[in-house]
């Protein structure tokens, strides 16, 4: 997988690096202690557990720290808001780089399994009841995403559809986005109301078939969405991300930023190598 290329890697490790909070190394006086696992050994662990979704134990086999040794960097990092800090630098990045183009902006969700259960889990519809969670996901033009939600996958995508337009207001994008593509789950007045008073003049809906009436493609306007259907495929193939063991909305939501951070990262580094004819390896 792409996200585990070395250059990759190193990319979003030196990103990471900058967002670490400083620690003052305390030594024993008898010199009997044991030395701290260094950070960058955590973070290619976590980021393995992310990429193939092992479990901590394999994930600590592979490097050089213990289960236990992971979850508390991890945790440590998340109280830093070490990943929040990352995602908004990828975004920064990305921006700055090639630019979000937000004339054509479109949200969906996705559903997945989550079977230890846990904050922010529920029921699933399509899983026969089974514990999962699900994220809501707002993607530029492109299928950059700039916004998302998490809850449990009995949430209705239109519930979450107010909390991921929220998260891209707090990155300031909401007054950038023209048009906004959603799929027939969101027609409904309910929604249209939402989307208007954030300052969303121009929705697209796809429009429910009336019932028992067979009706052609051109009469059912699918809008631009696949972007972020495709981007919804991309987070998928996560597997800490489709078989997610965290007890906590916090830590998925730590998942789904770095997931997304590697994302971009990929997109940056392609677009450097756009006109060298021999890729890094």
């Amino acid at each position: 997988m792409l996200a585990l290329r070395p250059d990759i890697v190193e990319a979003v490790w030196q990103a990471v690096a900058g967002h670490l909070p400083e620690r003052e190394e305390k030594a024993h006086p008898l010199g009997c202690h044991r030395r701290r696992v260094p950070d960058r050994d955590c973070f290619e662990a976590i980021l393995f557990r992310l990429v193939t979704g092992c479990s901590w134990d394999v994930a600590g086999r592979l490097g050089k720290g213990g289960e236990t040794t992971l979850r508390r960097r991890r945790d440590e990092w998340l109280v830093a808001g070490v990943f929040e800090g990352l995602v908004a630098e990828a975004l920064h990045a990305y921006d700055r780089v090639i630019g979000l183009d937000l004339s054509e902006v479109a949200i969906d969700g996705s559903l997945h399994k989550a079977p230890c259960g846990g904050e922010g889990t529920g029921p699933s519809p399509v899983d026969r009841g089974k514990t999962g969670w699900k994220w809501s996901i707002a993607t530029d033009r492109l299928g950059i995403p700039i916004g998302w939600a998490t809850d449990g996958a009995n949430c209705h995508d239109s519930i979450l559809l107010p909390l991921t337009l929220g998260d891209v207001a707090s990155r300031g994008l909401v007054e950038e986005i023209e048009t906004l593509h959603l799929d027939r789950g969101y027609d409904n007045n309910v929604v249209r109301t939402h989307v208007a008073s954030v300052g969303i003049d121009d929705l697209v809906c796809a429009r429910k078939r009336a019932p028992g009436k067979a009706e052609g493609k051109k009469s059912l306007p699918l809008g631009l969405r696949w972007p972020v259907e495709r981007t919804n495929s991309w987070l998928s193939n996560f597997g800490g991300l489709r078989r997610n063991t965290d007890r906590f909305v916090a830590q998925r939501l730590a998942q789904l930023a770095l997931a997304i951070t590697l994302v971009i990262t990929i997109k940056l580094v392609k677009w450097a190598d756009r006109w060298n004819h021999e890729p890094s390896t």
